[in-house]
C-alpha cells in the first residue's frame, strides 16, 4: 500500500497591486500611529540645508501626511504645516491627534490648491512612491513659490545592520512582491527623467532606536503589503519573525536600524528680465 503523500506547502500569496497597497493604511491607522517610527532632527536639518531656508515661518504643504508623524515633527521646527492625506482612516487620526494643523483629503497627483506660488516646501515623508510622478512634481511646482522645494524622504531598512538584511531577505522569501514598490534608491533619478530641468540632491542619514519586540512586529504589520494580506494571513509570518528576532535581541528589545533616504528638488526661480537695449544713435531731427 503507498503511503499517502505529504501534502504540498501552501502558496505564497499573490502581491496585491499598487492600488491595493497605497489603500491599504485605513484598515491599520490606530497601529500605524503608535508604532512608526519618527524622524530625527538630522532629518530636518538636512532639508533646511539643502531647501536653502529655515522651516521656522516656512508654508509646508505634507503630502501623504498619514496620521500625522511628520507634520507634527515639521509643526514643532516653526513651519506652518497644511496636511494632505486622501485615506479616511488615517486622516481621522491624524485630525484627533493634531487638531491644529489643518487637513484636506487629497493625493499628490492632483492637489486641490488653486493658483501658484503658494507653499515654501512640499513634502512627502514616506508616501511619494504612491505617486506618478509625472503628475506629482508637476503639481509640487505648481504649489511651490519659485525656489520652493520638494522634499521627499523615507525611513529605509538598513541593510548594512546584518539582522536588517536578513530579516528583509526572509520576509522577501514568504511575500512576492515585498517592497517591490520601493523608489527611495531611484527618486532622484526619477526626477530628472521628467525631463523639466531639475537638479534633485539626495542623502542618506543612519540612526536607530530601541523598541519592545512587541512593538517592531506592530510596525512590520502596519506596512501596506501586511495590511494588505489581512491578519490572518499575516499572522504566520509575524510569528516566525518573532522567534528569528528572540535569538538576536533575547532580551525582548530590538535597536532597529535606519537608512533615511532623502531627495530634495527647488523649484527653478525664474529667469530675471532682460534688460532693455537703448537705440545709442540720437533721434532724427
Amino acid at each position: 500500500m503507498t503511503p499517502p503523500q505529504p501534502a504540498p506547502p501552501p502558496e505564497p500569496p499573490r502581491p496585491p497591486d499598487h492600488a491595493t497597497l497605497a489603500r491599504a493604511f485605513d484598515a491599520v491607522a490606530t497601529q500605524y500611529a503608535a508604532t512608526r517610527p519618527g524622524y530625527p532632527p538630522a532629518l530636518f536639518d538636512a532639508v533646511e540645508e539643502l531647501a536653502g531656508r529655515p522651516l521656522a515661518g516656512a508654508r509646508v504643504l505634507d503630502v501623504g501626511a498619514g496620521t500625522g508623524i511628520a507634520s507634527a515633527l515639521l509643526r514643532a521646527r516653526g513651519a506652518r504645516v497644511t496636511a494632505v492625506e486622501p485615506g479616511a482612516q488615517m486622516a481621522a487620526v491624524l485630525r484627533t491627534a493634531h487638531p491644529g494643523v489643518p487637513l484636506v483629503r487629497a493625493v499628490g497627483d492632483a492637489l486641490p490648491f488653486a493658483g501658484r506660488a503658494a507653499f515654501d516646501l512640499v513634502s512627502y515623508a514616506q508616501a511619494w512612491h504612491w505617486t506618478d510622478p509625472a503628475r506629482s512634481v508637476p503639481e509640487a511646482l505648481r504649489v511651490l513659490r519659485p525656489g520652493g522645494a520638494l522634499a521627499l524622504w523615507w525611513n529605509v531598512p538598513d541593510p548594512a545592520a546584518p539582522w536588517v538584511a536578513a530579516q528583509e531577505a526572509r520576509i522577501a522569501r514568504r511575500l512576492p512582491g515585498y517592497h517591490a514598490h520601493d523608489v527611495a534608491a531611484d527618486a532622484a533619478d526619477l526626477i530628472r527623467g521628467l525631463g523639466r530641468g531639475l537638479h534633485p540632491q539626495s542623502r542618506v542619514l543612519r540612526w536607530t532606536r530601541t523598541v519592545p519586540l512587541a512593538t517592531h512586529l506592530a510596525m512590520l504589520g502596519s506596512r501596506s503589503y501586511f495590511a494588505a494580506l489581512g491578519p490572518a494571513a499575516a499572522a504566520p509570518v509575524l510569528a516566525d519573525e518573532r522567534a528569528a528576532l528572540l535569538d538576536v535581541f533575547p532580551d525582548g528589545l530590538v535597536e532597529e536600524a535606519y537608512a533615511l533616504a532623502l531627495t530634495v528638488t527647488r523649484r527653478p526661480a525664474p529667469e530675471p528680465p532682460a534688460p532693455a537695449h537703448l537705440d545709442p544713435s540720437p533721434s532724427a531731427a
